[in-house]
């Protein structure tokens, strides 16, 4: 449970962040929250936007979900009451979509901004302004989702790992520049709110790794960027090492890109992974 000095840590931060809450605020920064892991670790996120500084306006949204029906935890008022907009969904699961992207829709929806920047619960952000202030700038310029580049922490000293994010590196950069193929991922992206529902409510969207791809397809601009001072890191404490489940991981993946990427509307056949 967390504690109620939330409320006054981060109370006179979001307050600032906010700006005029009679205007609709320069971005929305969308955040799923798994209430039976993240309900904590988000915080350390939330603080890290928060001690944003720059010119611009944003909310937090965040979509607590995976929760018992008619038992919303009370972290739900506690947020609410720091000044984060909190949206509560016991289940977000959805038969043939990715959850990851599945609980960011009903957050996407109550955003008060036209501009979605949208990170997981465990994701650290190295400089909130540089980021925030870049993804402003980019869907002020015309880009209709934009994105940077996400490492990873909490990662095992083992070999095995090594290999496996040397590979995960790997294949994006060529599907971005050599496939020209978006590589967004859930864990950091930025995008227009008009059109991500619209791809959404289309069925052209089952996984946060089809949302670049889609929104190219449609005929409009996506941004990235590889500078280090606008990486996102997110949690590697998931990958166990060996070479086995590294052999299985790598062909898995495979399989689920080409499935994912190749998704049309009406045809939603995503997963649980990303």
């Amino acid at each position: 449970m967390a504690e109620a000095y939330v409320v006054e840590r981060l109370g006179s931060d979001l307050a600032r962040l906010r700006g005029d809450p009679a205007s609709a605020p320069d971005a929305s920064v969308v955040v799923p929250v798994n209430a039976q892991a993240d309900l904590e670790s988000v915080l350390r996120l939330v603080r890290e936007v928060a001690g944003y500084r720059g010119e611009h306006s944003f909310e937090i949204v965040l979509v607590i979900n995976n929760y018992p029906a008619g038992e919303p935890p009370s972290e739900i008022e506690t947020y609410a009451g720091a000044g984060m907009r909190v949206v509560a969904v016991p289940n977000a699961w959805r038969e043939g979509e990715a959850v990851c992207l599945t609980a960011r829709v009903p957050g996407a929806r109550a955003a008060a901004s036209e501009r979605l920047v949208l990170f997981d619960a465990d994701c650290r952000i190295r400089d909130p302004s540089r980021l925030l202030d870049w993804y402003v700038r980019q869907l002020e310029r015309g880009a209709q989702a934009a994105y940077t580049r996400v490492g990873y922490y909490d990662l095992r000293p083992l070999w095995s790992v090594r290999a496996r994010i040397v590979t995960h590196h790997l294949a994006r950069w060529i599907k971005r520049v050599a496939l020209r193929i978006p590589t967004t991922r859930g864990s950091n992206y930025a995008v227009d709110r008009a059109v991500f529902l619209r791809l959404y409510e289309q069925g052209r969207l089952v996984d946060d790794l089809n949302v670049g791809p889609a929104v190219k397809a449609s005929g409009e601009r996506v941004a990235y960027s590889g500078r280090r001072s606008l990486q996102v890191l997110t949690s590697g404490r998931k990958f166990r090492g060996g070479w086995r489940k590294l052999a299985r991981y790598l062909r898995y993946r495979l399989l689920y890109n080409v499935r994912v990427l190749g998704s049309r509307a009406g045809d939603r056949k995503g997963g649980d992974a990303y």
